[in-house]
């Protein structure tokens, strides 16, 4: 048996193994879990220093020799306190020094923490100033034309003005937003029937969306099963074992 037919045994014999977890917590399972993990684990701290490590302290700490057509850098010796910091973050194994570990942690989470608001003001924040959507037309025509064929500065007009279908979709857009608002306040109680009927279209809507979020989490799995289920039954049985 050679490598190749070897290595894809091994392969379509994990991937089975993986997937009796579908029918009861087993020993094989458990045992192709543990060889999954461990090689995650080695790939990490390979891909750690590779991708991380290696470009982002190393190089700069040290400076590159360049090559005959790239001039090389000077290194800046401050990137070596990141050194020490760092493998303060180890001492939460003593229980003598693990109050030093404390240093690194605080260090991350308040990077982190300025890092995690400003990529969420840059997610979220298009998504707060498109939610204000225009509801009245300012054209007769209901369907937006063709663009293509137009010069720039033609399209430029059309894409500005609002045509009867785009108010239409703008309209259904800002219920949809101020019903699922309506569904979240829970500060008073709602003796409104409007503000009653806008919660319960909202809670349909949220339905609505949390189901379509559902079905394509449920395609992606399907997807990935035909993967998997392609590589045991065809690159496995057939291409490796009955062609040979």
């Amino acid at each position: 048996m050679n490598y190749d037919l070897l290595k894809l045994a091994a392969g379509s014999l994990s991937t089975v193994g993986l997937y009796t977890i579908l029918y009861r917590e087993n020993k094989f399972y458990r045992y192709c879990e543990h060889i999954y993990i461990g090689i995650a684990v080695g790939y990490s701290m390979v891909a750690i220093w590779t991708e991380t490590l290696h470009d982002l302290w190393w190089v700069r700490m040290t400076g590159t020799s360049g090559t005959p057509t790239t001039p090389g850098t000077n290194g800046v010796w401050a990137w070596m306190l990141l050194l020490p910091i760092g493998l303060l973050g180890y001492t939460v194994f003593s229980r003598k020094y693990n109050w030093m570990s404390r240093v690194p942690i605080g260090m991350i989470i308040g990077f982190s923490a300025g890092q995690t608001i400003q990529l969420w003001f840059n997610q979220y924040g298009p998504q707060i100033v498109d939610s204000m959507r225009p509801v009245l037309p300012t054209t007769n025509a209901f369907f937006v034309p063709d663009i293509s064929k137009l010069s720039p500065a033609d399209a430029v007009k059309v894409q500005s003005m609002v045509y009867g279908s785009q108010a239409i979709n703008n309209l259904l857009f800002v219920i949809t937003i101020v019903a699922v608002l309506c569904y979240f306040l829970f500060s008073f109680e709602m003796k409104s029937k409007a503000l009653r009927g806008a919660t319960t279209i909202g809670r349909w809507l949220l339905m609505v969306g949390f189901g379509a979020i559902f079905g394509s989490t449920v395609a992606m799995r399907f997807t990935l099963v035909i993967d998997r289920m392609y590589f045991v039954f065809i690159e496995f049985l057939k291409q490796g074992i009955l062609h040979r």
